[in-house]
């Protein structure tokens, strides 16, 4: 019994083995030298952006300081509340309009257009597109990314401003009114001044009113104010259209960019 057992042992490992002989290795034998890790490529650096400012000429006259108002209309809906008081209180402002703003407030573009002495019309872009002509992220919104992306966006701004009836735009400002030096060589180039702001007055519109309330009232002589015109449901409104008539009270003359010399930084505006 115990030789039949050994021998069945011994048979059973024979032909495991010869089977096992005839299978390749799990990991094959290497040929030739190994090859080094390979590195991984180097991150592209970030572009270098600037954010300009604006200036205006001084009325250099104690007590009558001469700011100019500019309001952004991205997206959204008109601001009735800084709308209606630049109208009743005979306030000029620039506003800066987008393409896709345009498209949905055909009432306020009405008022704009009715009341020429009180507002110039600027570009704003076509998509709120920030005008950097290399791939990176702004305030997390995706740049224009490329040369013709940025002309792009300033082109297509231009085009549905006109096809609305507006004049033909002088200035741009781009959405975060952030730029490479490169894309504002470019949009120069194409013969727009880029307007950038000495007076950031509500935050992008994030601000609570009493904050934005100060910081327009405390606008200087030769101060450019950059807010928002386009956001009825903030608070920020609310704080813009007290400076306003708090700022008028003061003997404050407010200008359109047009209207006036100015100097900005950054070749915006040589």
């Amino acid at each position: 019994m115990n030789r039949i057992l050994i021998a069945s042992v011994f048979l059973l490992v024979s032909i495991s083995a010869a089977f096992a002989d005839g299978i390749p290795s799990a990991v094959p034998t290497a040929v030739g030298p190994v090859p080094a890790a390979v590195s991984p490529a180097p991150k592209a650096s970030a572009p270098k952006l600037v954010e300009p400012h604006l200036h205006i000429a001084r009325s250099n006259i104690a007590g009558h300081a001469r700011i100019a108002l500019t309001f952004d209309a991205c997206m959204g809906q008109a601001d009735e509340r800084i709308l209606s008081t630049l109208v009743r209180e005979r306030i000029p402002a620039t506003i800066f309009v987008t393409a896709r703003w345009l498209k949905r407030n055909p009432a306020a573009l009405a008022v704009f257009l009715q009341n020429p002495d009180l507002f110039e019309l600027e570009n704003h872009g076509q998509n709120h597109i920030p005008a950097v002509d290399t791939p990176t992220l702004v305030y997390g919104i995706a740049s224009a990314g490329s040369p013709q992306a940025v002309r792009q966006e300033v082109e297509g701004g231009a085009a549905a401003m006109v096809a609305a009836g507006i004049p033909a735009p002088h200035w741009f400002r781009g959405s975060t009114a952030k730029y490479d030096l490169s894309a504002i060589g470019e949009i120069r180039a194409m013969g727009y001044r880029i307007a950038g702001y000495s007076v950031n007055g509500d935050g992008g519109s994030l601000l609570g009113a009493v904050i934005t309330e100060k910081r327009i009232a405390s606008a200087k002589d030769g101060d450019v104010v950059i807010s928002h015109v386009n956001q009825p449901t903030h608070a920020a409104g609310e704080g813009v259209a007290k400076a306003l008539v708090d700022l008028k009270a003061k003997g404050t003359e407010f200008v359109r960019l047009e209207d006036v010399e100015d100097t900005g930084d950054d070749k915006t505006t040589e």
